[in-house]
């Protein structure tokens, strides 16, 4: 039943999953599977709960049920966002079923890694101690968070090389680093895909953002283009390199999938 009612996420435009006990707990046994199977393996870096879960913070910008129209609207009725009460109880519960030793579970040198639900500040009191620390009963957890350009767009970023450079600079930067004293903090998705690039370009693709018009004509040259990437690159980097890692996102769509007919 989905935890964000992506395209990602399952079922497109449902989002129920938090809703209803029976999936929750069928997630919690994938997870006790996962720790089984891959717990011991040396390659393994740790195990991330869920990918992206839906908060009420990212609704009203996601805009789930329009952007991703349900197949099934009486599938789709109740959808709706997660709270982040539901959400951290679900995650200490996953943490604890996750490192059950009863179950095999997963060893204290492979992480925990949970997503922010795409508001990185509600996590700077989850799992403390009274002295403020992480609690003892937690060990080896790590918060992932899912940075684009395009989001920095949605909440308010001028589409301008000047505009992306100052909104990461000044804004994902500085939260990187505050964030890296509660937990260590990888951006576990991020890319150089950006609007003011992406016109027709095939290394960039059609904005979701401005649609079909945005993709008419091209308004860079190759070299003004180049450079352009060469900059959002460095820029992010250096943000990114304030937390304890970072993964790029190289899979290229060239279209709305969602939205475009066919």
């Amino acid at each position: 039943m989905s935890q964000n009612g992506f395209d990602n996420g399952g079922i497109s435009g449902v989002c129920k999953r938090a809703q209803l006990p029976d999936e929750v707990e069928f997630v919690l046994s994938v997870l006790e599977r996962l720790a089984r199977r891959y717990g011991h393996r040396q390659a393994l870096m740790g195990i991330e709960i869920i990918n992206e879960p839906n908060t009420t913070t990212s609704w009203p910008m996601m805009n789930v049920t329009e952007r991703y129209k349900a197949v099934d609207p009486e599938l789709a009725e109740g959808t709706g966002p997660i709270g982040f009460d539901r959400l951290k109880d679900f995650y200490v519960t996953a943490y604890h079923r996750l490192r059950d030793a009863d179950k095999d579970a997963l060893p204290t040198d492979k992480a925990v890694v949970f997503h922010d639900g795409f508001d990185i500040e509600q996590w700077k009191d989850f799992m403390r101690g009274d002295d403020g620390r992480l609690a003892p009963e937690f060990e080896n957890v790590v918060l992932d968070t899912h940075q684009y350009l395009m989001t920095a767009e949605m909440m308010g970023c001028p589409q301008t090389v000047e505009g992306y450079d100052d909104f990461v600079r000044n804004t994902y930067a500085p939260m990187i680093a505050e964030m890296s004293e509660y937990f260590p903090v990888i951006v576990g998705e991020w890319c150089l895909f950006n609007s003011v690039g992406c016109g027709v370009d095939p290394h960039g693709g059609q904005s979701v953002l401005n649609g079909e018009e945005g993709a008419q004509a091209e308004t860079l040259t190759a070299e003004q283009k180049r450079s352009l990437y060469q900059g959002v690159a460095e820029s992010q980097l250096a943000a990114w390199s304030k937390g304890s890692g970072f993964y790029y996102w190289n899979y290229k769509l060239l279209t709305d999938t969602v939205n475009t007919p066919g």
